[in-house]
């Protein structure tokens, strides 16, 4: 049940949200969990997933196993900028089994969250983040039927994409509206979460539409998400 809580515009509050989203390891998490604690943040979540470089890569680079950690959770922008800068010298992003960072814009929150998250404000003595508005990325979402995470990556790899992170999920079916579609999806769904630079965006959807689509049997939907902020990729470090 929901409460009578109003939904507020971050405009409303003169104040931008920011979606600030880290993927890494547990230990890397660990260290963020503190980062955060540290800075005053009141809140955030920890999801987990799993990476998606081949074995025989993970074993070159000493890393074992895929398994990741995502934590997000909403704050300003200004604060935002800053806690990429401590979080890429916390975290040593964009070294290898260290992780990336990024933020994305928010239109709209609750007017407990705005208040909440809207009183954090930076350190006057803290840098914000190096200025990417030369930059624009992205996050691509594709979301397949479970077990093609790796034809998705395969896909994208093809067509410029680094690496990606995957988290299982359960799709809930509307079956009227999916007869209707004529598609028949599995319970059981996988999301594979890229971030990639606007110039590969793209090629990178129409490479995993193309084999991963709606019409494959990964029955794949593919997304895309503004991001206004990022830190983990070495080119740009």
């Amino acid at each position: 049940m929901c409460s009578n809580e109003k939904p507020t515009s971050p405009a409303t509050n003169k104040t931008p949200l920011r979606f600030f989203v880290l993927i890494t390891t547990k230990k890397q998490a660990d260290i963020a969990t503190k980062v955060f604690h540290e800075c005053g943040v009141p809140s955030h979540n920890r999801l987990h997933a799993s990476g998606t470089a081949p074995n025989e890569i993970m074993d070159i680079l000493g890393l074992g196993n895929t398994d990741k950690i995502l934590l997000f959770t909403v704050m300003p922008k200004p604060f935002a900028d800053v806690m990429l800068r401590k979080m890429h010298n916390a975290l040593l992003l964009g070294t290898p089994n260290s992780g990336i960072a990024f933020t994305m814009p928010v239109n709209g929150a609750s007017s407990l969250a705005t208040k909440m998250f809207c009183n954090l404000t930076p350190d006057s003595n803290e840098r914000t983040y190096a200025s990417m508005s030369d930059i624009t990325y992205s996050m691509i979402a594709a979301v397949v039927n479970q077990g093609y995470s790796e034809d998705v990556m395969t896909a994208a790899r093809s067509a410029g994409a680094a690496g990606g992170t995957v988290i299982h999920s359960r799709h809930i079916n509307n079956e009227a509206v999916t007869q209707f579609w004529g598609v028949n999806i599995q319970d059981e769904r996988d999301i594979v979460f890229i971030v990639s630079s606007a110039d590969d965006r793209i090629k990178i959807m129409q490479a995993i539409s193309e084999k991963c689509g709606i019409n494959s049997k990964a029955r794949g939907m593919v997304f895309s998400l503004p991001l206004d902020g990022v830190s983990g990729i070495n080119e740009y470090k």
